[in-house]
């Protein structure tokens, strides 16, 4: 009966038949599960990618990261772009293709499914069922048991048909109930969550940006300049449905124009208002970490003029027209610094300058007499830095550093408990510049404006030079002297490198050291004495090796390298440990000499005897071997500033969001039902008897599970009267 319902015939004109085969094969692959399973995995792959490479940015810095063959090749397959690529969103609409006719190919036999009780089946059919159960219901019609069922049924929850069915032996009566439909609609609410997430996606991707791009004849501004003299070709309509950009606003100023960046230039979009920056807001926690970034904001409608206040942070966001503001991050705003320059080499003098950041200013090389360009690049108000020694925990029983307690420890207790230690100081402000020559080479530098202790108990200055943005800083430490000030250290390096000033220092220790007892002591002395000034300040002394040294920063080689050098091309080994402190002795004594002199010259005091003065020696002799490698010739000290921040946003209209969360909400159903809810059947055939009615039980479930045995042994025993076996046989 309705077996035939189910069959399809083919009508007359068998030349359409190829034709319609192919389409049905093509729908057939569109809409299996392998072909979306593939479009997944690619979709999954490329957003690795996208996670992986950053999208989005110049292609010089594609170049620097990767060289460029492999830039050539990321920007022909566009995965500096991949979200926006046209194989990701041809990707993506064939998935949406294929979950939809996934979705058209399936659903209406499952909404079918729903409606049919499916109360035809035969009573032999029952039979072939693994949950089935016979019982004669002894003394009762077929109809009264039809009815005492389904209304069993029906307060157990289940939806039930009845359908009376003519025997030769009399009227008899199948009783059809289902429970569970919703794992057949969580069926469809899971595909139809893919193709509303895909579609969400679509939306507030650059889909609708590059169709403006494809037809509309934008195109990217490549350029620079202001942004009131950027061509209207290169800018998207405040009306545009989606974008996602950021936005710069300084203190005190406002913008209504977001940047969208693009691989080979940028968009600009108007917003349909204006922000307007009042301040900037930055708490810390006791150790400076940062605990909040917000800006108080002033949104000023364009069409209507009115004013709205707002204060946007992490993770709260504001929302005005449909457009979200975020807090995406800071910068710089233009702060007003003051420099001082302090000369490293002989022939310069002190001054200071002023800039902004981001600017620059022109300036001379007192020695070469070459142009140079500093340029004010950054200025950090706060430093913090993690000052903790790593083998400070250990307990030194492990002369490889390998502290099994220790370790364990650190492993054990409570669960925010850190294998490694962290003390978090803030060190202060600092200064950021480039100094870049006439051939437009530039090095990188990072001055710190307060004396930071490392811990030796010698407080020093922070000096840090890079030479390209891919490199770590290194930091030259400079120590600082009894009045506070790097001036000491400088003084100490320009008399180091006048031989007039070293051989007077050098007369003034031999003449302490011997004391007038010996003069041809005091003679030989003084000539040892200034042979290590010499080496220690970079000069050759006619030495063959020392001509042949390593050159540094286009120097000969000087500082505790040269000591080194000359000691093993002129000391036999045996004898170099001794000799070496001797050298040592002898040329600290002088350098001594060489301090008190600069002080002298300075109208300072001497340098009393005593700990502090010990320490601020031994870290000045590293520091001068170490200044030998200073790629500058003068050092610039951060001497005042006024900061003036300005905060990031991301502004973004995502039409496609509530979209993307009615489908997941949609998916987190659809999964939910699919797995928690177990589609059941249940078919109790009722045939008249001599003694009464017979009946014939069979349950069917889309999963096989213990909870459907026992559901099945319940019912028969709630239906059928029949009791539990002991083992749960059938």
């Amino acid at each position: 009966m309705s077996d035939t319902t189910l069959s399809h015939g083919h009508g007359h004109g068998h030349h359409r038949v190829p034709r319609v085969h192919g389409m049905r094969s093509v729908t057939e692959l569109l809409s299996s599960m392998r072909f979306a399973i593939a479009l997944l995995t690619v979709i999954c792959i490329a957003s690795v990618i996208g996670t992986v490479i950053k999208q989005h940015e110049p292609v010089n810095n594609y170049v620097n990261q990767f060289g460029p063959f492999w830039a050539d090749l990321f920007l022909t397959l566009r995965l500096n772009a991949v979200y926006s690529a046209w194989w990701f969103l041809l990707i993506l609409a064939f998935l949406v293709i294929s979950t939809s006719l996934c979705i058209a190919r399936h659903a209406p036999k499952y909404l079918a499914d729903l409606r049919n009780y499916k109360e035809n089946i035969r009573e032999k059919s029952l039979q072939a069922f693994h949950h089935k159960a016979n019982r004669t219901l002894a003394g009762e019609s077929t109809e009264a048991a039809a009815q005492r069922i389904g209304k069993l049924l029906v307060s157990g929850g289940w939806k039930v048909r009845l359908q009376q069915r003519h025997t030769p032996a009399g009227d008899g009566w199948m009783v059809a109930a289902k429970a569970g439909a919703a794992n057949k609609l969580g069926y469809i609410a899971a595909h139809s969550a893919i193709v509303l997430v895909c579609l969400g996606g679509l939306l507030d991707g650059d889909l609708i940006v590059r169709a403006q791009m494809w037809f509309g004849g934008k195109t990217p501004y490549a350029g620079g300049g202001f942004i009131a003299d950027v061509k209207p070709e290169h800018r998207l309509p405040a009306s545009n449905p989606t974008f996602r950009g950021n936005l710069l606003v300084t203190e005190g100023k406002h913008s209504s124009t977001a940047i969208l960046s693009q691989s080979d230039g940028m968009l600009l979009q108007e917003l349909p208002f204006s922000i307007e920056l009042k301040k900037f807001v930055v708490e810390h926690y006791s150790t400076g970490m940062p605990k909040l970034f917000a800006s108080d904001i002033v949104i000023h409608d364009l069409a209507t003029g009115e004013a709205k206040a707002a204060r946007v942070e992490v993770n709260h966001p504001v929302n005005y027209r449909g457009v979200e503001i975020y807090q995406s991050s800071f910068d710089d705003g233009g702060s007003e610094v003051t420099l001082h320059a302090l000369p490293l080499v002989p022939g310069g003098e002190p001054f200071d300058v002023q800039g902004v950041i981001g600017g620059s200013t022109q300036l001379k090389n007192a020695v070469s007499g070459q142009a140079m360009t500093l340029e004010f690049t950054g200025l950090r108000v706060l430093n913090v830095e993690n000052f903790a020694d790593g083998g400070a925990n250990g307990s030194g029983a492990d002369v490889r550093k390998v502290d099994l307690r220790a370790s364990i420890e650190s492993r054990l207790g409570a669960g925010n408990k850190t294998v490694s230690r962290r003390d978090l100081r803030n060190v202060g402000p600092s200064v950021s510049y480039k100094l870049r020559d006439a051939a437009g080479q530039a090095r990188e530098y990072q001055n710190f404006m307060l004396p930071v202790d490392t811990g030796d108990g010698q407080p020093v200055f922070l000096l840090g030079v890079r030479a390209s943005p891919a490199e770590p800083m290194r930091y030259l430490r400079a120590p600082v002297d009894a009045e506070g000030s790097l001036q000491g250290f400088v003084r100490l390096r320009l008399a180091l490198a006048d031989p007039k000033l070293r051989e007077q220092a050098v007369q003034r220790y031999a003449a302490t050291a011997v004391q007038g007892a010996r003069p041809e002591l005091a003679a030989q002395l003084a000539q040892s004495a200034g042979r290590a000034l010499a080496l220690f300040a970079g000069e050759t002394l006619g030495d063959a090796t020392q001509e042949k040294a390593a050159a540094v920063n286009g120097r000969p080689l000087a500082g505790l390298p040269a000591i080194s050098q000359f000691m093993e091309a002129n000391v036999p080994e045996a004898e170099r440990e001794r000799a070496a402190e001797v050298l040592m002795r002898i040329m600290n004594g002088a350098l001594f000499e060489l301090a008190q002199i600069t002080r002298q010259q300075a109208h300072l005091p001497p340098l009393a005897p005593g700990e502090k003065t010990q320490a601020f020696m031994t870290q000045a002799v590293l520091s001068l071997s170490d200044s030998q490698a200073y790629p500058a010739p003068m050092v610039f000290e951060l001497r005042d500033f006024k900061q003036i921040q300005a905060s990031v946003f991301e502004v973004a209209r995502a039409p496609g969001k509530n979209v993307v969360y009615l489908g997941c909400a949609l998916l987190i159903l659809g999964v939910f039902a699919m797995l928690y809810v177990r589609d059941r059947r249940l078919w109790v055939w009722l045939a008249p008897g001599d003694d009464g009615a017979h009946a014939t039980m069979a349950l069917s479930a889309n999963r096989k599970t213990l909870d459907t045995d026992r559901e099945f042994e319940q019912l028969r025993a709630q239906l059928l009267g029949t009791p539990n076996p002991p083992h749960g046989g059938t």
